[in-house]
């Protein structure tokens, strides 16, 4: 019945237009080793060019990726906060990188891939915290460095190369010790945390 009623919609809304299909942009370059598609210049977005060299061809998000570790002259600890002291912190990083995609990226297209990109890999986080990646949980001191070197003096965004690459990160790992990790718990309590945050993350 229902088919019935709707048939005549359908057919108005194909005849104007409506159902349109996308718009078409230019295959991908070429098919990079791993299946994933080159975006270097994808869609003819000039935007785009040299997109795969950051991570290497075939590699979009950089999701294993190796580490090395560097042993401190001083014990580096972990030092538990109040966790709004935390979530603060995160939220000023997440509005820096809106605020980065969008004033120095200006095709959408561009800011959508890149954005995914940095949402895939900053995702990948989750299985160093489970430990089911095979990395420690750390970070990489020498990209973290470079936080200042955002902005200009006058507060703006800066615009000049860094002088490194994605395949550079892991390469000066600092791990802080004094978690309450342990082999024996924390793989299930952890999970569990894990499905908990993930259903809360979905339900929206």
């Amino acid at each position: 019945m229902f088919a019935k009623l709707a048939a005549p919609f359908i057919a108005l809304a194909v005849a104007t237009g409506i159902m349109a299909s996308p718009v078409a942009y230019k295959s991908p370059n070429s098919l990079a080793a791993r299946g994933s598609p080159s975006f270097n210049n994808w869609g003819g977005f000039s935007s785009l060019d040299n997109f795969d060299s950051f991570y290497g061809s075939g590699n979009f998000a950089n999701l294993h990726y190796s580490t090395t570790v560097v042993k401190q002259d001083s014990e580096l600890v972990c030092h538990s906060e109040q966790v709004e002291i935390i979530q603060q912190r995160l939220l000023v990083l997440q509005e820096m990188a809106k605020r980065i995609i969008t004033e120095q990226i200006c095709d959408v297209e561009t800011q959508t891939i890149t954005f995914q990109q940095y949402y895939a890999s900053l995702g990948s986080f989750s299985g160093d915290l489970t430990r089911s990646s095979g990395r420690s949980v750390g970070y990489d001191n020498s990209i973290v460095s470079h936080y200042g070197d955002l902005y200009n003096s006058d507060g703006s965004l800066s615009n000049y190369d860094l002088g490194f690459s994605g395949s550079d990160l892991g390469s000066n790992y600092y791990v802080a010790s004094g978690s309450n990790w342990n082999s024996y718990s924390s793989p299930s309590s952890v999970g569990t945390a894990y499905m908990v945050a993930q259903a809360a993350s979905s339900d929206y």
